[in-house]
């Protein structure tokens, strides 16, 4: 028989437990995407913020659409719209994945507003919104590279040029810029090729094949994209080192160094967790992603003449053709 001693102590604990689960409930966090649900990076971000999340804040999502849907148009209009979502739904704190989100929403609408903002998924700098603001902080979003050259370099004997090949899309560009800065400096020419098609992708790939290397841009953004017939062309026509930095293009890639987007999400998830804790976002630094992943393609590798050194081979992750 209990005590009332006993009663009241069991008492406070559930009534701690309701209040504990009325604040757990009572946060709200919105993920904003400045692309759509299914584009792998995004879903990788998303699978991050919402593990690290759990069930301590409800978290809404707004995707943006703005990878299928390119046009400045189209971008402005779903930024009003994300605007108008935030305002009718008043977030608690709001997790801006990429650059659109940034260059549409936040920087136009929300610019050292009260509301705290976390950005993660910005390619290379965030010199184009004015980041950091009162109420904003993020990860900045850096591909691996240098560590990619130096393997090129471990591979090919010599090299003095390459190609990089990728969609038509204004990230794209927006990377291309920085290795194009970084690949000069170090004394390899490297022109962009940005297509739209399947069709123009694949021409421009045979061309490639006479550089020393062809660095694989994303794919994303060419609509008419074939996943089957991408890896028998490559399979059929591959004569010299293909590398990327995204893990998706591995099958048409034989070796890539690669962000992995789930830091980001568990990043902007950690932050979005301090700020309801009561941290000032102000007090937040932006930083950089610090992790990779290396990955080699046997299969394709093996209708080459191309060798990879056996201490690369040992770390990397294998990627077959099926």
């Amino acid at each position: 028989m209990q005590t009332s001693k006993t009663l009241i102590i069991n008492q406070f604990l559930l009534l701690a437990a309701l209040v504990l689960s009325h604040n757990a409930m009572a946060s709200n966090c919105l993920y904003v995407s400045s692309y759509h649900k299914g584009y792998e990076w995004n879903d990788g971000i998303e699978r991050g913020l919402e593990k690290t999340l759990g069930n301590t804040c409800k978290l809404d999502k707004f995707y943006m659409d703005t990878k299928r849907q390119q046009d400045t148009v189209h971008g402005k209009k779903q930024g009003i719209a994300a605007r108008e979502h935030i305002l009718n739904t008043q977030p608690d704190v709001i997790i801006a994945c990429d650059d659109n989100a940034s260059r549409y929403l936040v920087k136009p609408y929300f610019r050292n507003s009260k509301l705290p903002f976390v950005f993660c998924g910005i390619n290379w700098t965030v010199e184009q919104y004015g980041y950091p603001y009162t109420n904003v902080t993020g990860m900045i979003e850096v591909a691996p590279i240098e560590q990619t050259l130096k393997t090129i370099r471990d591979i090919v004997i010599s090299v003095r040029s390459g190609v990089y090949l990728s969609s038509d899309v204004f990230t794209e560009h927006k990377d291309f810029s920085h290795y194009k800065q970084f690949f000069t400096d170090n004394r390899v020419q490297v022109p962009g090729v940005f297509v739209k098609t399947f069709e123009e992708w694949k021409q421009a790939f045979l061309l490639a094949q006479t550089a020393d290397f062809v660095l694989l841009g994303n794919n994303a953004g060419i609509n008419d994209w074939d996943e089957n017939a991408a890896r028998e062309f490559v399979l059929k026509n591959s004569k010299t080192l293909t590398v990327t930095n995204y893990d998706w293009m591995m099958p048409y890639s034989m070796f890539a160094m690669t962000k992995i987007p789930e830091e980001q999400g568990e990043w902007a998830g950690q932050v979005a967790l301090s700020v309801l804790s009561g941290e000032n976002i102000n007090n937040i630094p932006v930083v950089i992603n610090r992790r990779w992943n290396m990955y080699v393609n046997p299969d394709l590798l093996k209708t080459t003449n191309i060798s990879i050194p056996s201490s690369i081979m040992q770390k990397a992750i294998r990627v077959g053709q099926e």
